[in-house]
């Protein structure tokens, strides 16, 4: 098979081809690194990887499944003395070869974890996270950390210590952040696919930005034993793919309890077959008017068609009112910078990390360590963070954020008791130019309003492409203030009720299948 038609593969479908020998794991990874040689140099969406050892994994797997052929046609195949050969009556693993990337604050034992930050650059981490021990038990060739906003913080993969990531969908603007290096690395073909997290959006927003599906499953449901801490009761890891089964295939490999994190749960796990067979007859859409006013042409557009596609496969769509959602930015902002803060205070150049030199005593330590190894977005959190976590401040924001959070939670479950899931942009308008929004943190802040409320209540959310029709990029130059913009991907988002990612992805799936021409 050609590296290009290898490339065109999806992760299910390359698996697939690897078990049933038609390709080999050497060939997909060897067409992957080719892509990593071609475009890594200009879009930066690793912080390491490691070729030849990702060549000689992909080689045992080949020929593991060669003499597993073997001695399934072989006379007496129970004598085989091959090294290594597996059981020919037990199942291969889901994902066997297939090289996948994950985000640089996920550890993978012996590797650097450095969560983009100076504070980090030296660590190596002495374990693998829980999700990537199942990825690599399910057969993956795990080639390369990607990059990200320091500790997951912003939204454009431009806050990392060791450079910015560009979006290969135009190299003039961001990939979207925290998880921007494994959305930009699966956009161009570094990758099948990728792990990220998502706090506020991290997942959702740059699949969204490079014409991806991001998938945030619900919270507890995947391990987050092994993921550095931003904001502990949002942080979750999951998939970011090309295609809405692959996305469905990462997630049921991921999910589950896990001794090590108390906050896992057991989750139902997705069933692809019913994805194929998802109906929309008799389907409840609501869409929240707080989440589509104030946003892009491009994303009013997205939201008016698809809403006009569901009505035309039998959903009823409703225009919602959801008044909690305009305080959502706030809420979340408040609890993740006080849970940032107190995650943070851990790296203060005594037990691990980076140490600033020079220090005359331990407070002038804490301080150096502290001004050196974070950056400029890393500070502002932990600021705002120590701001609401004060003694003067607890009760009037803290508390009340906390509170607020909960009517909001409640609001949901409002919603869902009348309707199937929610539907709305995934981010207001098209990929930011670079430094667009360093010009105006705030603005970028206020840019979260459709994934921060998914994240403060738990629930999963899907992001998936947008096709446009053709003539929607023949529209006047008029109509936009950026025309070039036009060109560029749009997400929309599904909103579900907790453990409702058999209803969002099949939804997803069927916008995919029939709301979109690829």
């Amino acid at each position: 098979m050609e590296k290009k038609e290898i490339l065109t593969l999806s992760a299910i479908e390359l698996a697939e081809n690897i078990r049933e020998q038609k390709v080999t794991s050497e060939e997909a990874v060897r067409a992957v690194f080719e892509n990593i040689d071609e475009h890594e140099c200009k879009i930066h969406a690793y912080l390491d990887f490691w070729k030849e050892e990702s060549l000689k994994k992909a080689r045992e797997i080949d020929e593991m499944l060669a003499n597993r052929a073997y001695s399934e046609t072989a006379l007496n195949p129970g004598n085989s003395e091959a090294e290594g050969l597996a059981d020919p009556g037990e199942e291969l693993p889901p994902l066997l070869g297939v090289p996948v990337a994950v985000k640089d604050n996920l550890m993978l034992s012996g590797r650097k974890m450095t969560c983009g930050s100076k504070m980090l650059q030296d660590y190596i981490a002495p374990y693998s996270a829980t999700c990537i021990e199942k990825l690599e038990k399910a057969g993956a060739v795990i080639i390369g950390k990607t990059n990200m906003d320091e500790f997951g913080m912003g939204a454009s993969t431009e806050h990392s210590f060791f450079g910015a990531t560009l979006n290969p969908k135009d190299t003039n603007r961001v990939p979207g952040g925290s998880s921007g290096g494994s959305a930009a690395a699966v956009a161009y073909g570094g990758a099948f696919a990728a792990l990220g997290t998502d706090t506020g959006g991290s997942i959702r927003q740059p699949a969204a930005f490079c014409g991806l599906v991001g998938l945030r499953p619900t919270y507890g449901s995947v391990s987050r034993h092994g993921l550095t801490s931003f904001a502990s009761s949002m942080d979750v890891a999951g998939p970011v793919t090309r295609g809405t089964r692959d996305a469905a295939a990462l997630f049921n490999i991921v999910t589950g309890p896990d001794e090590k994190d108390q906050t896992s749960i057991s989750a139902p796990k997705v069933d692809l077959s019913k994805m194929e067979s998802y109906d929309l007859t008799g389907k409840r859409i609501a869409v929240p008017k707080q989440l589509i006013s104030g946003g892009s042409i491009e994303n009013r557009e997205a939201i008016d068609r698809t809403s006009e596609f569901l009505k035309n496969n039998g959903a009823t769509v409703d225009l919602i009112d959801m008044p909690l959602l305009d305080y959502a930015v706030a809420i979340y902002y408040i609890l993740s910078s006080a849970e940032a803060s107190a995650n943070l205070s851990r790296y203060d150049g005594i037990r691990y990390g980076y140490r600033a030199s020079g220090a005359e005593d331990i407070t002038e330590l804490y301080r150096k360590t502290r001004s050196e190894g974070f950056g400029t977005e890393v500070k502002r959190r932990i600021l705002l963070g120590n701001y609401v976590l004060s003694s003067e401040h607890f009760n009037d924001c803290y508390r009340q954020a906390e509170r607020a959070r909960d009517m909001l939670k409640k609001a949901f479950a409002d919603v869902f008791s009348k309707y199937d899931m929610i539907l709305c942009p995934t981010a207001p308008g098209v990929a930011p130019l670079l430094h667009e929004i360093d010009k105006d943190p705030l603005s970028a802040y206020i840019a979260d309003l459709c994934t921060v409320p998914a994240s403060l209540c738990g629930l999963p959310a899907v992001s998936l492409p947008f096709a446009r029709k053709e003539a929607d990029s023949a529209r006047k130059e008029e109509d936009t203030a950026d025309p070039s913009a036009k060109a560029l991907p749009v997400g929309i988002q599904l909103i579900g009720p907790r453990f409702g990612e058999q209803e969002i992805l099949g939804a997803a799936r069927f916008l995919e299948k029939g709301g979109q021409k690829r």
